[in-house]
């Protein structure tokens, strides 16, 4: 049985600033880093020889409290690296402001099915021959001010390449960028190449070796640094006017970077690849739909479930199509168990009350304003009303708001507000910290899961795929995922989203209304043999597709190919 990497193995190197790999690690902040770890996940079980380089944030991204308005708290985590992962002896420098910063290592290995390995570096900082400030830099996931930023992806892109060579990982053939926090790699690739380049044409030894994956389809979005700032902190590393060719002439935007120095670009969903060609006419640029990790966010109702009729189903996701053939009072068992195992949780808070027998929604993502949580209450007269005339209802709220978010934190207060406000008509509950155990617990334990982003700022989404891993349907803006997912009343419903009306809110909302009312609660209530039919569907059609060994297949032929 094959467990380590071997010394000539042809390595891919998997470089993400974030990796969401275990709830106990809070070294991730949402779908960027979750899919990282679900990526990880099926590279071990699939045998694929890949290594991952991210950093290792001391105080985590941050603990979210609630309090009694429902503002955010955000404090910083305690957890001890020590207790989780190998500290290695291997230190190496990079240049920042002239002066010299060391890295060090940790390294968690994560194990797939069938006992492979695939190692995980995380970079840290934290250590004595460096000063307090420097010190800092690896402490918190997405803080601190641009300075503090361009320091990080500084060293992920370039202490990363340095630390990989410095472990002895010699035989690496491609760099995959996971977004292009990282893509600073390419210039120390460049520079470890020897080559004295002036041109774009002088880089085509090091763009066959780079992947790049890119998740936003808003330019705004991508990392963006004045080339003051990078003077200051890289020195004279590398030609300014090398990158400014390279990284755009303004600011140096690390999309640009890693768009002009990769030989592979994809987007993460067909519609994301369609949107990233709009805005960068002059790239090749593939799709490959995300995936989850069908192992990790399954529940163990629904897995006792597969193991029974699918033995198979986690070596071979696509094997879940079978789940048409299970018996559809099993299904529905396996459902109530996940359910009451969320209305339990939630009902810990003695003001919640949740209902284990009404139709209960669920909406847990990172909390910013095109994500639209508080969509859903546009007109709460008429949620009221449908409440009252097609069925009751509940929802359950989760998510984080960046810091900085000010408009993501009103959301949330927005939403806290409208619990209390409606409280005697329609049950609310929000969450707080929600993490990997919350998220599983959520996306199983929902009747429906509800996504309601701004078109066309949805790269992708998983959250629904998690959702379809455990029969649960979505509803949700055609955007991302969801316009493959989504075949109408059989795998959920599309909110039809008209980009032209004069308040898209009131188009997006009164369709919501509409499907929930007359299509959504009836069948719930009226017909449980056809929702869990569309239970079942869920599962064959989208779970056996939107799963990450299907993705990482993907991957090995359109991008890994050697």
């Amino acid at each position: 049985m094959k467990k380590n990497l071997t010394p000539d193995e042809k390595l891919i190197a998997y470089f993400s600033m974030e990796i969401g790999i275990d709830s106990k690690i809070p070294t991730y902040s949402g779908g960027l880093g979750i899919l990282a770890g679900d990526t990880i996940r099926s590279c071990a079980d699939l045998k694929v020889p890949i290594v991952a380089v991210t950093l290792i944030y001391k105080k985590g991204y941050f603990y979210q409290k609630l309090d009694e308005f429902g503002q955010q708290i955000e404090l910083p985590y305690n957890w001890n690296p020590g207790n989780l992962l190998d500290c290695l002896q291997e230190k190496v420098s990079i240049e920042l402001e002239g002066r010299n910063v060391y890295i060090q290592a940790w390294q968690y290995t994560f194990q797939g099915l069938d006992g492979f390995h695939v190692p995980i570096i995380f970079l840290d900082t934290d250590i004595e021959e460096n000063n307090n400030y420097d010190r800092t830099l690896t402490y918190y996931l997405y803080g601190g001010d641009e300075k503090y930023r361009l320091s990080q992806e500084i060293i992920l892109g370039i202490g990363g390449v340095r630390m990989l060579e410095k472990l002895n990982y010699s035989n690496i053939k491609k760099y995959h960028m996971n977004e292009g926090h990282s893509s600073l790699l390419t210039i120390e690739l460049l520079k470890k190449s020897g080559k004295d380049a002036k041109t774009i044409f002088d880089t085509e030894e090091i763009r066959k070796k780079c992947i790049f994956t890119t998740h936003t389809p808003v330019p705004a979005s991508h990392d963006q640094f004045s080339y003051d700032l990078v003077q200051k902190l890289l020195n004279d590393f590398i030609s300014i006017d090398f990158l400014k060719k390279v990284g755009g002439e303004e600011r140096l935007n690390m999309t640009l970077l890693a768009l002009n120095l990769s030989n592979y670009i994809n987007g993460v969903s067909k519609e994301h690849g369609k949107i990233s060609k709009g805005l960068y006419p002059n790239y090749p640029i593939d799709s490959i739909t995300n995936g989850i990790h069908s192992a990790t966010w399954i529940c163990e109702s629904f897995k006792e479930l597969y193991n029974k009729y699918i033995p198979e189903w986690a070596h071979d996701p696509f094997s879940l199509r079978y789940t048409a053939s299970i018996p559809k009072e099993e299904i529905w068992d396996a459902h109530r168990k996940a359910k009451f195992l969320l209305v339990n949780y939630a009902n810990k808070n003695k003001d919640n009350n949740l209902d284990l027998n009404v139709f209960t929604i669920g909406f847990a993502r990172r909390a910013t304003a095109y994500k639209r949580a508080d969509l859903v209450f546009y007109d709460t007269e008429k949620i009221i009303d449908i409440s009252k005339k097609a069925g009751k209802m509940q929802f359950i709220f989760s998510g984080k708001a960046h810091p900085k978010d000010f408009q993501g934190k009103e959301l949330i207060k927005k939403t806290i507000d409208m619990s209390q406000k409606l409280k005697n008509e329609i049950k609310i509950v929000y969450l707080e910290n929600y993490d990997i155990d919350l998220a599983k617990m959520l996306i199983s334990g929902v009747d429906l899961w509800l996504n309601t982003p701004q078109k066309p700022n949805e790269a992708s989404g998983t959250s629904g795929m998690k959702a379809a891993h455990n029969g649960i349907p979505s509803l949700s803006i055609l955007d991302g995922w969801w316009i493959e997912g989504c075949i109408e009343g059989v795998t959920g419903w599309s909110i039809d989203s008209v980009n032209n009306d004069e308040n898209l809110n009131a188009g997006d909302a009164y369709s919501l209304y509409s499907k929930l009312e007359n299509e959504i609660l009836p069948v719930f209530y009226n017909n449980q043999d056809k929702w869990i039919d569309i239970m079942r569907y869920t599962i064959s059609i989208n779970a056996s597709f939107f799963n990450t060994h299907r993705m990482v297949h993907q991957y090995i032929t359109n991008a890994y190919a050697f």
